[in-house]
């Protein structure tokens, strides 16, 4: 629960993350709050300090004002600091131990936890967890060897897709051809993950804000699938799935991400992924769904405050 005797709200993103310059503003002019906005590749050409003693801890940033007066922090993926090249790896190490224990110490309410936000990030976690809250999950294998990949992409009764990158963010993904299985053992340093292809009714895109989730439908652009996604009319998801959502966020941690679901052709709803950090801003505007407001919220009421709004 936030500390509602604190009077600001911190951000940490990139100076250029409109996100957090959006949900920053709302903070300021629903809520008359201050929203201290920190992009951590100022660090370390601005000066940090952290100091413990018997009066308590206090922690300060160059040109940063009130970080030991927070009652909620936004922690969005940033591209990082770096240390100047002289540093080597031991400062850039020191470096980034320093920022993060300064911000995580922090006793706020976080969104997300950095912990949770991390091991939620990583693929095998999110799908070993969405079948446990009850989604159906394509059949998937996800490995390094060439052997088990070719053994399952040739056993499968159709398409399968392959989809690379897992660490925060969404996966690169395509269908599965004969060039990619003629260069398989390219997947030795790189694990990989091979998913039985879903043909789709649609596609669903949720945004999970405590407890409210704002879908939207979406079809594939026309020219030839070269344009982007339509975004269409808002969704309201059956309360089955709504539960497998709470379910699955509940037990990742998760208070905010950004959900891939696909309703099959046989009417099922399908999980693909979760982006505890990820982007919306192109679903509020297009479905006209108040998703900054949400966040705003629950940045500045804390926990269970969302639902009750």
């Amino acid at each position: 629960m936030a500390a509602h005797g604190s009077s600001s709200i911190l951000v940490v993103a990139d100076a250029d993350d409109r996100h957090a310059a959006a949900v920053a503003a709302t903070v300021r002019e629903q809520h008359g709050l201050n929203a201290i906005r920190l992009d951590p590749r100022e660090f370390p050409s601005r000066t940090g300090s952290f100091r413990v003693d018997r009066g308590g801890t206090a922690r300060s940033l160059s040109r940063i004002v009130g970080l030991d007066d927070v009652r909620s922090v936004w922690w969005r993926r940033t591209t990082g600091h770096t240390v100047p090249h002289a540093g080597g790896a031991e400062a850039q190490s020191e470096s980034d131990g320093f920022l993060q224990g300064l911000l995580w110490s922090i006793p706020a309410y976080w969104v997300n936890d950095p912990g949770a936000d991390r091991t939620a990030s990583r693929r095998i976690v999110q799908l070993e967890t969405a079948g446990r809250a009850g989604f159906a999950i394509p059949e998937t294998l996800i490995t390094n060897d060439p052997d088990e990949a070719r053994s399952f992409v040739g056993s499968r009764p159709g398409a399968v897709v392959r989809k690379r990158g897992n660490a925060g963010g969404r996966a690169r993904t395509r269908l599965c051809t004969d060039a990619d299985l003629g260069d398989i053992e390219a997947i030795r340093d790189t694990p990989t993950a091979f998913q039985d292809y879903i043909a789709a009714e649609c596609d669903l895109r949720v945004v999970w804000v405590d407890g409210v989730e704002w879908a939207v439908r979406m079809v594939p652009g026309h020219s030839g699938g070269s344009a982007p996604p339509a975004y269409l009319r808002p969704e309201r998801l059956p309360a089955s799935v709504g539960k497998s959502l709470t379910t699955l966020m509940g037990a990742l941690g998760l208070s905010f991400g950004v959900l891939d679901l696909r309703i099959g052709l046989d009417g099922e709803y399908y999980f693909l992924e979760v982006d505890p950090q990820g982007r919306f801003a192109h679903l509020a505007t297009r479905a006209d769904l108040p998703i900054f407001r949400s966040l705003a919220n629950l940045l500045v009421l804390g926990d269970g405050a969302v639902a009750d709004l």
